[in-house]
């Protein structure tokens, strides 16, 4: 089993930065990609950015230029770096690591961006 578990998020103006951090424990050596969601309140749970453990990314159109996501491997932990944060960025945001052959997920219990404007 995988578990993961956010830190980061927070109040921050339009055109701020924050940065959250996704810790994996447990069968680290079976994950396949750990990524980030997020869900704003009425919508669905969208994909923001993912990274394989071959260190191939991929953003969703809505933040490409602005989120990077990477990885420290000797850390087994994910950052997510929001620069230029926008309202529309508000959401609660999620940390996922796909394991086991991408046959499983482990999510985290969510931590909240909001962007005041």
């Amino acid at each position: 089993q995988v578990q993961v578990a956010e830190s980061g998020g927070g109040l921050v103006q339009a055109g701020g930065s924050l940065r959250l951090s996704c810790a994996a424990s447990g069968s680290i050596f079976s994950i396949n990609a750990m990524g980030w969601y997020r869900q704003a309140p009425g919508k669905q749970r969208e994909l923001v950015a993912a990274i394989t453990s071959g260190g191939s990314t991929n953003y969703a159109d809505s933040v490409k230029g602005r989120f990077t996501i990477t990885r420290d491997n000797a850390k087994n932990t994910v950052y997510l770096q929001m620069n230029s944060l926008k309202p529309e960025d508000t959401a609660v945001y999620y940390c996922n690591a796909k394991f086991g052959n991408w046959r499983h997920d482990s999510w985290g219990q969510g931590t909240q961006v909001t962007v005041s404007s």
